[in-house]
């Protein structure tokens, strides 16, 4: 092991100790937006499906 990498796995030990478990409120939270998110780029996606899959055949 490195020096370098001994500086690297105080840093994450240091990240893990501020670290703390959520409460229930702040992951329902959180489950909410990251849920929003999911819907929200899947219709971008579905919308951007149907007219790269629609508009070809009007136009031609």
């Amino acid at each position: 092991m490195s020096l370098t990498d001994s500086i690297k796995l105080g840093e994450y030990t240091r990240v893990l100790k501020l670290a703390r478990k959520p409460s229930r409120e702040e992951f329902i939270m959180i489950a909410k937006v990251a849920g929003a998110g999911i819907l929200l780029i899947g219709f971008i996606g579905f919308v951007i499906y149907l007219i790269l899959t629609e508009l070809p055949g009007t136009i031609f």
